[in-house]
């Protein structure tokens, strides 16, 4: 097969072509939205349990560094992943206590079934904010993800269903979530590479799953390299795909690991592209519990200076989001997987 040649570090800002879903355009084409996924996808996956007060902190720390999207936790059962148990306090505290910001935030869920979703309303009758409304005390939203796979593999040892049951168990929490004016965000997992089936995932298949997700309703699609397995050439084949089935680049978010160091590379690729929305975890963190070997997400502290290196806009501190960084890594035990951020820390404190 002849992979797409690239021309990387060029044509930052060709204009991205239209398909109307469900969401109207909130990016200029300099403007980069940077969804810190730390809190959830990023602690998920961590051994040791953390407290409830160190993830609070975690989430008022990022609030003010500028990022206006915020993965906040997972209303999933605590057997499957332990260290989300705490994610109605956490929800509860945001709304009634919203953390200080320069800016509106949404604060985004995981919700893997209905019964997450009603949880995550029954927060929100709760603290008397009803579910479509904004935080009274602050231009804050809740918005909730989800996920489908894109291998059958990965589908049924994640969700023990294959694709098309899992695209249909979603179908009801879309439409719930839209008689709530919930935003919904998706999620096609695996889209560069399975720990089951290998790297070559076809990219009509992830391509027809995006599609499926925005026809239901989703506002937006994070396509995820789970397992760091994507490449240049394979990430542009898939852009590619995607484009060929009418998704527009708005509509579209990317979610890369970092496990064989090709994260920015293949950002650089989803920029020339025209994508203007990319997924990252603060320090570096997380992993997936279901693919063995992978590694954390981008760092946000890599991705912004990537991005502010090549002019664009983000509203993000570099200095601010180091900070925090190196001290999660530090509230952890686990090392700070951010060069950029470590070299951020060094200069600041007059190291270099």
């Amino acid at each position: 097969m002849i992979r797409p040649r690239l021309n990387l570090f060029s044509a930052l800002r060709t204009p991205p072509v239209r398909r109307c879903f469900a969401t109207e355009a909130r990016l200029t084409s300099d403007h980069v939205r940077v969804v810190e996924v730390g809190p959830r996808d990023g602690l998920q996956n961590e051994k040791k349990s953390i407290p409830l007060e160190t993830k609070l902190q975690l989430i008022e720390k990022l609030a003010k560094t500028g990022v206006t999207t915020i993965e906040a936790g997972s209303f999933v059962p605590a057997k499957w992943v332990p260290q989300m148990a705490s994610t109605a306090e956490i929800c509860e505290h945001l709304l009634k206590t919203p953390p200080q910001s320069p800016s509106a935030i949404a604060y985004n869920y995981l919700v893997p079934n209905v019964r997450g979703l009603e949880n995550l309303i029954k927060v929100m009758d709760a603290t008397g904010v009803p579910a479509g409304t904004s935080s009274s005390q602050s231009a804050t939203t809740t918005e909730i993800s989800l996920f489908a796979a894109a291998t059958e593999a990965f589908s049924k040892a994640n969700t023990n269903c294959t694709i098309d049951e899992s695209l249909e168990r979603i179908r009801p929490i879309v439409a719930l979530a839209k008689t709530k004016d919930i935003r919904v965000r998706g999620y096609v997992s695996v889209a560069l590479g399975c720990p089951y089936e290998g790297p070559d995932v076809p990219p009509a298949k992830v391509a027809d799953i995006t599609a499926t997700l925005l026809e239901m309703g989703a506002d937006e699609v994070s396509v995820a390299d789970t397992t760091g397995m994507g490449t240049a050439p394979r990430t542009m084949e898939l852009l590619q795909a995607l484009k060929a089935a009418g998704i527009a680049n708005n509509d579209l978010a990317l979610h890369f690991h970092d496990t064989y160091g090709q994260a920015l590379v293949n950002t650089i690729v989803g920029l020339e592209h025209g994508v203007r929305i990319f997924d990252s975890s603060v320090g570096g963190l997380g992993g997936c519990p279901y693919s063995k070997g992978a590694t954390g997400n981008v760092s946000t502290e890599d991705l912004v200076h990537t991005l502010h290196s090549l002019g664009m806009h983000t509203g993000i501190s570099l200095d601010e989001m180091s900070r925090i960084g190196a001290w999660i890594s530090g509230e952890l035990g686990r090392a700070n997987e951010s060069r950029a951020g470590k070299a951020t820390m060094a200069r600041l404190e007059g190291k270099c």
